[in-house]
């Protein structure tokens, strides 16, 4: 047996000489050892202090002297002193007498039922230190031993009973995530709770404490004989023991490290949530395979999150402004408060609090293996996105509505896992791959949500357009396949029966439009003298970006255009923008296997009839009534077909930028839908005295040069205005996408008189 030198720096024989004595006067248990050998025994060492702290139980008369005040905590640091030094000096991996005594004897499992008691004052935190402590500092595996691993979740079941000692469990649980990190096997030991100890009642302990004699002459059998009754401090603990050992079976993973860090994540303490939430994490990032099925399958780890995800929601009030909910863009799990200096509202702190904690979940999800992620995302899915918001949705309750279209849109905004994602577009949009017919009732969400877009309430409308563009800019195949593109395959709009036509000046029609007789072409989008072929045969399409760029520059009239007077309004502004959201938007394609060209029509096969389906329908009927919305929802309105337009799509790219495409009988383009608006906006201007005038001012006001004040025919001024620069932005996303000169244009400055 090795032994400590007499007085070598940090020792344990110099730490026990320097000791003083008990609170209330006289020496420590064991300061009889002072007067040994200058070598102290560690094995025997270990053994003293162990029966000190045992003998305090029988001696000891005042119940209400806290631990920190005793002994103990003291005779439990030279126990873990003894430890850690005794390993030093033992060869690599192997355990020497005093851990095998602590493991023999079952001294964590006694620890365990102290701290249960709570005895003296302050026991639990001591206990804590000391699991967290022999856990961190001893590098012989322990968590693979029965006595080990299962008092360490008989501790875990104690948290979230006391935020006094919410500081000493998130350390406890830190060192057990960090052992589980570097061993990721150790997770089953860990996770198994009250099954483990339930199938293992036969080898628990007896409920009393051992007496200080047998402690050490039965070394085997150390708990074999109960302590006096008489001193009240022994008997007021050894009448809780045995509620520790008679657990009975519970549930399956009733309690575990899972439940103890989504309890400490609820903590009030800022710190504490974050280290809790950060060592959850850990835990499902390293999770080999059969501790994640272990996760989903025997553990409440899926239930535990979504209930207090579902019980955020619930606390929040019933409505909400959506502009509040704006307010709270940058939370995040790891910023779970609003900032200080915004605006107050009521409900601000559990909103925030629920947004932080979906972040978290999200975050969850994107981080952990495959099998939990998706068992986490389709739970999150029911119960928050099916048994809440669903209802909510579909409710006749129009302020209902409004606060849970902007709820959702505020989700869809931080999802970032996959596995979320794709619950959540199944919960829009449905399974179904079929596209929606003409006649098709609301009965789906899907359907139920694009009639919103159509409200009779503007801030609805609004609010859900919203939603789809959020929706819009998720990288997920299905979104704009089932919106946009399954009702465009085959392009059933283009008019069968004749060929196509060989260049864009063949099919010139609109130009017999009494609004396209001027002005069509400037100097510097001047065609060459022949017919330019079409896209598809000319080597840098030129042309035929030119006639696209210039028909939608050309399209408003010259006398409903103000922004020639303004120089911060420019085309070329538009296309600086547009350059850098296509390709954010190629780039979220690009694994999508999209084809560049379109299918050749065959002019043998029969027309079909064409529904261009319920969101591009509701977009256009929304766009003919430009000149009759509020100014709000005609920015809305805009911007969800700008990100339409913005995919590199072919079929996309001909049915909303194309002005020449030729429509079959019936079917509208977003081109025709434009035309016919300035069709009515040129006989409304006719009946608006001093129009140029108050459009000018009109638009000033928009940009606040001037102070607003309510002028007659206010709505279609500003719908002009709108208008103008919709154009402006649909030239530049068709300039951006198919360059005159190659992925990187040079621009050049805009036409005269088309800025």
């Amino acid at each position: 047996m090795r032994a400590l030198p007499a007085r070598s720096p940090g020792s344990v024989n110099s730490r026990h000489r320097q000791s003083r004595g008990v609170v209330g006067g006289g020496p420590r248990p064991g300061s009889s050892l002072l007067q040994r050998e200058p070598t102290l025994d560690l094995l025997e060492a270990f053994m003293e202090h162990w029966k000190g702290i045992t003998h305090y139980y029988i001696e000891s008369t005042d119940e209400n002297t806290p631990a920190k005040k005793t002994d103990i905590p003291w005779r439990l640091k030279q126990m873990l002193d003894i430890l850690v030094y005794e390993e030093k000096q033992q060869a690599a991996g192997e355990a020497g007498p005093c851990l095998e005594y602590l493991l023999q004897h079952k001294i964590l499992e006694t620890l365990c039922t102290l701290g249960k008691a709570e005895y003296p004052p302050g026991m639990r935190q001591q206990v804590y230190q000391f699991f967290s402590k022999v856990l961190a500092q001893v590098q012989h595996p322990l968590l693979h031993y029965l006595n080990v691993h299962r008092p360490v979740q008989k501790l875990l079941r104690l948290g979230g009973t006391d935020p006094g000692t919410e500081k000493e469990e998130v350390q406890f649980t830190t060192v057990l995530c960090s052992k589980i990190q570097q061993d990721p096997a150790l997770l089953t030991y860990i996770l198994e709770g009250k099954k483990t100890v339930a199938k293992k009642k036969a080898s628990k302990e007896p409920a009393a404490l051992p007496r200080e004699t047998a402690s050490i002459q039965n070394k085997d059998h150390p708990h074999s004989e109960a302590p006096d009754r008489s001193p009240c401090g022994a008997q007021a603990l050894t009448t809780q023991l045995p509620v520790e050992t008679q657990e009975p079976d519970g549930g399956i993973g009733e309690s575990n490290l899972v439940t103890s860090l989504v309890g400490l994540c609820k903590s009030k303490k800022g710190r504490v949530a974050l280290k809790a939430q950060e060592n959850l994490l850990l835990l499902v990032s390293v999770a080999p395979p059969a501790a994640a099925t272990h996760l989903v399958q025997s553990s409440p780890f899926c239930p535990v999150i979504v209930e207090h995800l579902c019980q955020l929601y619930q606390s929040m009030p019933t409505f909400l402004d959506p502009a509040d909910i704006a307010t709270l863009e940058g939370i995040s799990w790891r910023v779970p408060s609003a900032p200080s200096d915004e605006a107050s509202f009521p409900g601000k702190e559990t909103l925030a609090a629920f947004l932080g904690w979906f972040d978290y979940c999200d975050h969850l999800i994107q981080e952990a293996h495959m099998v939990v992620a998706d068992a986490l995302a389709k739970a999150m899915a029911k119960k928050l996105f099916v048994d809440i918001l669903r209802p909510q949705l579909l409710h006749v309750s129009e302020q209902g509505v409004l606060t849970s279209t902007a709820l959702l849109t505020a989700l869809l905004r931080r999802l970032r896992s996959p596995a979320l994602l794709q619950e959540a577009v199944a919960f829009l949009l449905g399974t179904d791959p079929q596209p929606a017919a003409p006649e098709d009732s609301p009965c789906t969400l899907c359907t139920q949500l694009i009639r919103h877009c159509d409200h009779l309430s503007d801030e609805i409308s609004i609010t859900t357009l919203r939603l789809f563009e959020e929706l819009l800019q998720k990288p997920h195949e299905h979104i704009v396949q089932k919106l946009v593109l399954c009702h465009l395959e085959g392009r059933p709009y283009v008019a069968r029966g004749c060929p196509e036509p060989e260049s864009y000046e063949d099919t010139l029609d609109l130009e017999e439009d009494p609004y396209f007789t001027d002005g069509l072409l400037d100097a510097s989008f001047q065609p060459p003298a022949k017919p330019a072929p079409a896209p598809a045969t000319t080597p840098d399409g030129k042309t035929a970006v030119t006639e696209i760029v210039n028909s939608f520059l050309c399209l408003v009239p010259e006398e409903a255009k103000t922004s020639a007077f303004l120089e911060e309004t420019g085309y070329d502004t538009y296309v600086h923008d547009a350059y850098g959201l296509f390709q954010e938007c190629s780039s979220r394609v690009a694994t999508w296997g999209w084809t560049p060209a379109l299918t050749p029509l065959d002019p043998h096969e029969p027309e079909r009839p064409f529904f261009e389906g319920h969101f591009l329908r509701m977009l256009f009927d929304r766009m003919s009534r430009i000149l009759e919305q509020p100014y709000s929802l005609n920015l809305q309105v805009t911007s969800v077909l700008s990100r339409l337009a913005l995919f590199p799509h072919p079929l996309i790219h001909e049915y909303l930028l194309d002005p020449y495409v030729n429509l079959a009988p019936g079917c509208r383009s977003l081109f025709s839908v434009l035309v016919r608006v300035i069709g009515d906006l040129m006989q409304r201007i006719q009946r608006v005295p001093q129009f140029p005038g108050k459009l000018f001012l009109v638009r000033k006001q928009l940009m606040g040069h001037v102070p607003g004040e309510q002028l007659d025919h206010q709505t279609l001024l500003q719908g002009v205005v709108v208008l103008e620069e919709f154009c402006k932005e649909l030239a530049a996303i068709a300039f951006v996408k198919f360059p005159p000169q190659g992925p990187h244009p040079h621009l050049s400055p805009p036409p005269e008189g088309h800025i």
